[in-house]
């Protein structure tokens, strides 16, 4: 994939949304087209690159645990089919969730094990080839390498920079749930922003409605983060979007609406939903109590508390400055300026977040309590986090769009941004070492572990001993001081046992 955006003629009849300034003395000579910058601009990608790179390969440690352990035997004995029926049937009514569950635990632990290397290279280039084609769209000309840079830190922001990357990045159970959700939801972008003609705007409508209805049967997180995202931009469309393409873009969102509320109902009637229902009891039925808001509100607090003040999400914002500072418009090299309903966007934007996030808090917090706001919980947060990482690109770039007005000499403000690019990079480099020394560990115990339940179980043994192998706050069997089997049942039908017992305390 090639991440230059090619020089393309600005529309004549008013469909740029960003307002041009054609004065200003570098505009016979722009930077952006100097190879120096688009060396250092490509420089700058490598290391986020690099700490997704380390990351996949880490990833040959991963070891099943959890819910994991409840989806081999299954697939195993059943197949994809299997697990379909069991969460529409019996568990939740998620079917996208199964569908995706299934392609990696059709592997056993081989999937586990190539699933970080998979899901990173999704989250890459859909980020990337969403960044090509908006800022084509857009009408603006960068350096080769740019669209790179922003992909590349969106992308580590979202996936390392966070409180518990195993539950982020490695575990494939949570990521299917709310790591690749939001970014499928970005993937849907990109029939929009290819839309041309009459019948590419049909397929990006078409697609929206399909992914919509998907995304709504795999996280109803991320459903409603969509949902609200979508009636934004409804709501200041008439003020943001021209008037040749409002209509289609009103269509795209109005389907993109419908297909969620499809696939919500889907999800809801479904006997598996009715199942967790009753399951959890009173739990699920308190969810709009006042009790219930207020306590999520309180704990949607401690959450932006803990968001905000990881200072490494600044990343986010000078990629964002490097992009306003570094683009030009495509047909003739000139300055844009930021787009006349700046604010509006902004205000939007921060709105949608919030509700969103309070919202997503609200659907979750019956179940998970307190725990909701818990940093090991944080994977419950990623529906509405990578939202924050765009939001903070587009900031970013509208700060550096606004300085470049008042700056005689760009340079520091670069040069700071580039800084701030590697050395956010650090911190995460590090917990990603420290992760990698205890997955290896673990793995070594697993696998000894994997070899004597199997060993035993073919000769003939029914009950064995299970010793608990705890990652990240993982669920293991025998937690709690030992009173919690979940999922030891789990674990006795992959090796074909009739009850595992805590190895801690013998047989």
């Amino acid at each position: 994939m090639s991440d230059e955006v090619p020089v393309t003629a600005a529309p004549k009849d008013g469909r740029n949304a960003t307002v041009t300034d054609r004065s200003g003395p570098d505009r016979a000579e722009s930077p952006s087209d100097r190879p120096w910058t688009a060396l250092w601009v490509s420089a700058l990608a490598l290391p986020p690159l690099a700490l997704l790179a380390a990351a996949s390969w880490f990833g040959r440690w991963v070891r099943p645990g959890a819910d994991d352990w409840c989806f081999l035997p299954l697939v195993r004995e059943e197949g994809v089919s299997g697990l379909l029926g069991k969460f529409y049937f019996d568990d939740n009514g998620r079917v996208a969730n199964a569908l995706l569950v299934g392609a990696y635990a059709k592997f056993q632990v081989a999937g586990h094990q190539w699933f970080p290397l998979v899901s990173g290279v999704l989250v890459l280039a859909v980020l990337w080839a969403v960044a090509v084609l908006a800022l084509r769209r857009a009408g603006l000309r960068t350096p080769r390498g740019l669209p790179l840079l922003l992909a590349a830190m969106s992308t580590a922001l979202f996936l390392f920079v966070t409180p518990n990357t195993y539950k982020t990045f490695y575990w494939p159970a949570a990521s299917v749930s709310h790591t690749l959700p939001p970014v499928l939801a970005c993937a849907a972008l990109i029939p929009l922003l290819l839309a041309r003609t009459r019948r590419g705007q049909t397929v990006a409508i078409a697609v929206a409605v399909l992914a919509a209805a998907f995304l709504a049967t795999l996280s109803e997180e991320t459903a409603i983060v969509v949902v609200m995202v979508l009636l934004a931009a409804l709501l200041v469309s008439g003020r943001v979007v021209p008037a040749a393409d409002r209509g289609f873009v009103r269509l795209w969102c109005a389907g993109g609406i419908a297909g969620t509320v499809a696939g919500a109902l889907v999800l809801i009637t479904s006997p598996g939903s009715t199942n967790r229902r009753d399951r959890f009891g009173a739990e699920t039925t308190s969810l709009l109590a006042p009790g219930s808001l207020a306590a999520s509100l309180r704990a949607f607090a401690e959450i932006t508390v803990t968001v905000v003040t990881t200072w490494q999400y600044v990343g986010g914002v000078a990629v964002g400055v490097l992009l306003g500072l570094l683009c030009r418009r495509g047909a003739d090299g000139t300055r844009p300026r930021p787009p006349a309903h700046w604010p509006l966007l902004v205000t939007a934007g921060a709105l949608v977040l919030l509700v969103s996030g309070y919202l997503c808090t609200v659907i979750a917090y019956p179940v998970f309590g307190d725990r909701v706001s818990d940093p090991s919980a944080n994977r419950l947060w990623n529906d509405y986090l990578l939202l924050y990482v765009l939001l903070l690109v587009g900031a970013g770039a509208l700060l550096g769009l606004a300085a470049r007005r008042h700056m005689r000499r760009t340079a520091p403000a670069k040069a700071v941004c580039a800084a701030l690019c590697v050395l956010v990079c650090v911190g995460p480099a590090i917990a990603l070492s420290n992760l990698d020394t205890a997955m290896r560990d673990r793995a070594e115990k697993w696998d000894a572990q994997d070899r004597r339940l199997r060993e035993g179980a073919a000769s003939g043994e029914r009950v064995l001993p299970y010793e608990r192998l705890v990652i990240s706050q993982m669920l293991e069997p025998f937690s709690k001081g030992g009173d919690q089997y979940w999922p030891g049942g789990c674990v006795a039908d992959l090796y074909d046992l009739d009850r595992v017992t805590d190895g801690a305390r013998g047989r």
